[in-house]
């Protein structure tokens, strides 16, 4: 990944934070999106940008806010000059046991989990398909045990992904 520059929402901690410590690993230039833990992306930038120098930067946006998520592609491409990758990482997760769930927590989950990364990929696919680059969204299973599946899309192996 050396070269390469990957957008990483919800960065800067739990997964997003270990997603991007493996990446940055790689020799990969990294975005690191975070909504309100500012103090949590700074530590994480200025832990990566010791190990290599302006190779991590921080941007707060909510992705919830659909007319933002332009902007968060293009400030991405205007810090490093290219978008090789984006990871779909940033989630709302709170319980929600049936019976319960109101307006307000199915458009925050299906927002953060569905919407959000749905429209943030169609912002940045002129640049992924230009880079030959991969999307990659964690989600949640929906299983009692909560554990993460996958779904990675591959421009190089699946053009129609992306087009």
């Amino acid at each position: 990944m050396s070269g390469k520059t990957i957008l990483v929402t919800g960065a800067a901690r739990r997964l997003g934070s270990a997603i991007a410590r493996e990446l940055h690993a790689t020799g990969a230039n990294l975005i690191l999106h975070y909504r309100q833990a500012s103090a949590a992306a700074a530590a994480l930038a200025s832990e990566l940008n010791a190990v290599r120098p302006s190779s991590a930067a921080c941007l707060q946006a909510d992705l919830l806010d659909v007319e933002t998520l332009p902007r968060l592609v293009a400030d991405t491409v205007a810090r490093f000059g290219r978008l090789d990758a984006l990871v779909n990482n940033a989630s709302s997760f709170f319980p929600t046991p049936l019976g319960t769930i109101d307006l307000a927590s199915w458009d925050d989950l299906i927002g953060s989990n569905l919407k959000a990364p749905l429209f943030l990929t169609q912002a940045a696919a002129p640049h992924l398909i230009a880079a030959q680059g991969s999307v990659v969204t964690i989600s949640p299973t929906f299983t009692p045990s909560a554990r993460w599946r996958r779904i990675r899309c591959i421009a190089r192996r699946r053009p129609d992904c992306l087009a």
